[in-house]
């Protein structure tokens, strides 16, 4: 779907329902997916400047925490600039191989369960509300955040999957 078609997509509650009901699963497939992983598959790199499966989790949870703050400021301010993301500078220095993968499963998990709340709460014209992001130089909506989240997991779930069979 094109960033443009977001925005019609989202446009009746049955969507916007249907896309957290989408969001809602993914940190049980996550855990399902990673579940009894060795460390070896866990931290197997395909090169050296791709990411493996436990660098992917990090990402996961970190996200949540960008996406929560992303709509609470669109939410609570008026005409919000959006900082933009650096997520191999994340990746590379914020720990993501310190902690453990049921570790940062239940942290994406807990905060997947925080925005999920926040946006059941919103009202129809929430949706519209939005914040300019410079890498886009756009901006992007409630709407858009919505897409993103039902969109992510299962796109970060297949490369996991992928990882999984090239390491074994």
């Amino acid at each position: 779907m094109n960033p443009g078609d977001w925005k019609y997509a989202m446009t009746t509650e049955e969507n916007i329902r249907s896309r957290l009901a989408t969001a809602e699963q993914d940190p049980q497939k996550l855990a399902a997916a990673v579940s009894g992983l060795p460390e070896k598959v866990l931290r197997y790199k395909p090169s050296p400047d791709k990411w493996c499966i436990q660098e992917i989790l990090g990402h996961l949870a970190d996200v949540e925490i960008v996406y929560g703050y992303r709509l609470r400021h669109i939410l609570a301010d008026s005409n919000p600039t959006i900082l933009p993301m650096e997520q191999d500078s994340w990746a590379q220095n914020l720990g993501y191989m310190e902690a453990s993968a049921p570790e940062l499963v239940a942290q994406y998990a807990l905060l997947r369960r925080s925005n999920l709340r926040l946006l059941r709460r919103l009202k129809p014209s929430d949706l519209d509300k939005g914040a300019f992001h410079p890498e886009l130089k756009r901006n992007i909506s409630v709407a858009d955040i919505i897409e993103l989240l039902a969109t992510h997991g299962p796109s970060h779930l297949k490369q996991i999957e992928t990882l999984k069979s090239e390491a074994r």
